[in-house]
């Protein structure tokens, strides 16, 4: 670890919090219903798209309603995205002749983008046209987040309302979300990434000539490189953005045409965190307490900054295998010391430690370094953040809605500690309430769990393992855990585009998105029809330095007590034979 290492990280985290108010207030704004800056412009747009899809700006949908509307927007985008990679072969855009895409691996692709996982079995530059790319894979970032983004309004008029049956209109939820909010950011974005370098172009690829050349493996002389173009910055933007991930070249944001100079890292690795963070202070505005917002971030950044040390400690630490062998592991002026397999030296260890937690606790995926090549203890922080549920920032939308469940969670076990009736923002929480949460909490570990058990005791799950012993065992749990909680990063040592694991992970990547949201919209339901209870002396502050932590405490416990026998088996057995041998 080095100083210029930390502040590299404390700068990141500064300006992060300086855009959380200001953006914050501007979707409060938005969802509610209210003039912005941008209203001149959009506004006509908005309604235009009202009047072409039939809808009904004014006419609001119970829980039920919204529910069938956000499952029928993402069904129909997974089957576009299926057949667009079925008949890329026949369509425009496809300067490198590619066929159709198998039709596991199509299904796989399709589900993960429809439901804003965005794990990938493939090489984009391989493997899909621009024209797949561009309507199919960018269409969906910008759809399934602002899908994410509309459920997380309709949950917090749900707390914000009483003793009422409706919770917004999913289409206007969508069409804002877009309009006004990702369409926006996303011009800005991509314009600074071009400026930076990040490739936009309809260019197929090029043949250059090498500087050095060399031989490849049969001896034969290599003389030339072919360098791969795209569309590329369009894509870059919204993904990091909409906390979708996925990456238009195969290693991500690893490739210097996605992520080519330290300012472009810093707005890349920002963008992850921008939206989940401020959406924090919308949720404060919209309840009319931004309190509540504040603490729910607080709790988010003591658990972010918490893992993000543990890992930077645990990247940058001598390596046994070196030290043994009397190598010098010192950070200096030529050298970044600690662990460098699997980073860029332009990057070093704290820039993409520090992107490694933003993208695992966010639901974002986008990597600009390998996983699978962290030391055990630092890809075991990598797994933690996602295996937490995805609320700590998550993707946009459902990191929060998810965080949300979390307190009611805490809220109504402190509520039976100390004797109090359990209540938030004024609604009771009953049965029904924790039923839902319980759903929403449950559903992913028993998916995640199941199907790497599965993994693991199948021979077609095991043909795919690359290493044997925990780091295998590691791999699997990993592949599922990102599935199922919508992450879509990966340990790259699995080879993962074969039926058995295309077909399990779309299982994975549908119910970790909609048997989530499923009970978060009747939990919804449910609180918005509740009358609102006065404060009185009996009700627990959910905005103290104290229920921050406990709020954390039921975080991690529910996460610890999922999954740590399975991390035992993978990551911690694989740290105690690194250090031992």
């Amino acid at each position: 670890m080095t100083y210029t290492g930390w502040l590299q990280i404390l700068i990141y985290f500064i300006v992060l919090l300086l855009l959380v108010k200001p953006l914050g207030a501007y979707m409060a704004r938005v969802y509610q219903g209210e003039r912005v800056f941008l209203s001149g412009l959009i506004l006509p747009v908005e309604r235009w798209f009202y009047r072409l899809a039939g809808v009904e700006a004014e006419e609001e949908m119970n829980w039920k309603q919204y529910t069938l509307a956000v499952l029928a927007i993402s069904l129909l985008g997974a089957v576009v995205v299926y057949l667009l990679q079925r008949l890329q072969g026949f369509l425009p855009l496809n300067p490198q002749g590619f066929g159709a895409v198998n039709p596991d691996l199509a299904l796989n692709t399709a589900v993960s983008f429809a439901s804003n996982t965005n794990w990938q079995n493939y090489g984009g530059e391989t493997t899909l046209s621009f024209f797949t790319q561009m309507v199919g894979l960018t269409v969906q970032n910008f759809l399934s987040a602002a899908a994410g983004m509309a459920v997380l309004a309709a949950f917090i008029r749900a707390l914000a309302r009483h003793s009422a049956r409706t919770i917004g209109n999913f289409w206007v939820d969508l069409t804002r979300s877009t309009l006004y909010i990702l369409l926006p950011l996303s011009l800005l974005l991509a314009l600074a990434l071009v400026s930076q370098g990040v490739v936009q172009t309809f260019d197929p690829a090029q043949q250059v000539r090498l500087l050095d050349p060399g031989v490849d493996g049969q001896g034969a002389p290599l003389t030339r490189q072919t360098l791969a173009l795209g569309p590329a910055a369009s894509q870059v933007a919204i993904k990091q953005l909409g906390t979708n991930g996925g990456g238009f070249f195969n290693v991500n944001s690893a490739h210097p045409f996605e992520n080519p100079t330290p300012l472009s890292n810093f707005l890349e690795a920002l963008s992850i965190l921008l939206l989940p963070a401020a959406l924090t202070y919308t949720f404060g505005r919209m309840v009319g307490d931004t309190r509540q917002g504040w603490a729910v971030l607080a709790a988010m950044l003591i658990l972010l900054v918490a893992f993000t040390a543990c890992a930077y400690a645990a990247e940058t630490a001598p390596l046994p295998v070196y030290t043994n062998q009397g190598i010098d592991q010192a950070a200096g002026r030529l050298a970044p010391g600690g662990n460098m397999e699997g980073k860029e030296v332009r990057f070093g260890p704290a820039n993409s430690v520090l992107w490694a937690a933003a993208t695992t606790a966010a639901s974002n995926g986008s990597v600009n370094s390998m996983h699978d090549s962290y030391t055990p203890l630092g890809g075991l922080v990598t797994l933690v953040l996602i295996q937490l549920g995805e609320v700590v920032f998550g993707g946009v939308g459902s990191g929060l809605y998810g965080m949300l469940v979390f307190v009611i969670v805490a809220v109504f076990v402190a509520g039976l500690m100390v004797g109090r009736t359990p209540e938030y923002l004024g609604k009771k929480i009953e049965p029904f309430e924790m039923k839902m949460a319980a759903l929403v909490i449950l559903i992913m570990p028993i998916t995640v769990l199941g199907l790497t058990a599965w993994g693991v005791i199948s021979p077609a799950g095991q043909a795919s393992i690359l290493n044997p012993g925990p780091h295998g065992f590691s791999e699997i749990l990993y592949a599922f855990t990102s599935q199922g909680n919508n992450n879509g990063s990966a340990f790259a040592g699995l080879s993962g585009n074969v039926p058995f694991y295309n077909l399990s992970g779309a299982l994975a990547m549908w119910i970790g998105r909609f048997w989530i949201m499923l009970p978060t919209l009747a939990l919804a339901g449910s609180l918005v029809a509740k009358k609102k209870i006065p404060a009185g002396a009996g009700t627990l502050p959910t905005h103290s330095p104290l229920f921050i932590f406990w709020l954390v405490a039921v975080v991690l416990l529910v996460g610890a007590l999922n999954f740590v026998p399975a991390l035992a088996l993978g990551p911690v057995v694989e740290h105690f034979i690194m250090v031992g041998g």
